[in-house]
């Protein structure tokens, strides 16, 4: 496999795309044509002592996903809500 020195503006840039758009490490792999694993390694790098830019990510995504249930169960409740409010304006039939 061929080694390419990446300049340091480009690794920002691929850095940038991940943290703040929201692309994929493997959409990133693909759009520059460099290894997942290169691309770990300069988000490992990037910062200390505090949150990586990988658990931001992380968080990001964990975050996008209980955004998702919670409008899930808020739709579901408001459907249970609709059903019992036309369970109770019926009038009661007697057989």
């Amino acid at each position: 496999m061929k080694t390419h020195k990446i300049a340091p503006e480009v690794k920002e840039q691929i850095i940038n795309r991940i943290k703040n758009d929201g692309v994929t490490v493997a959409q990133a792999s693909k759009d520059h044509g460099i290894s997942e694993v290169s691309i770990y390694s300069w988000i490992a790098k990037k910062v200390e002592g505090q949150p990586t830019i990988s658990e931001i990510i992380k968080l990001k995504r964990e975050n996008t996903q209980l955004m998702q249930l919670v409008g899930e169960m808020t739709l579901k409740l408001r459907d249970l809500d609709s059903n019992q409010d036309e369970r109770f304006q019926r009038p009661l039939s007697y057989h």
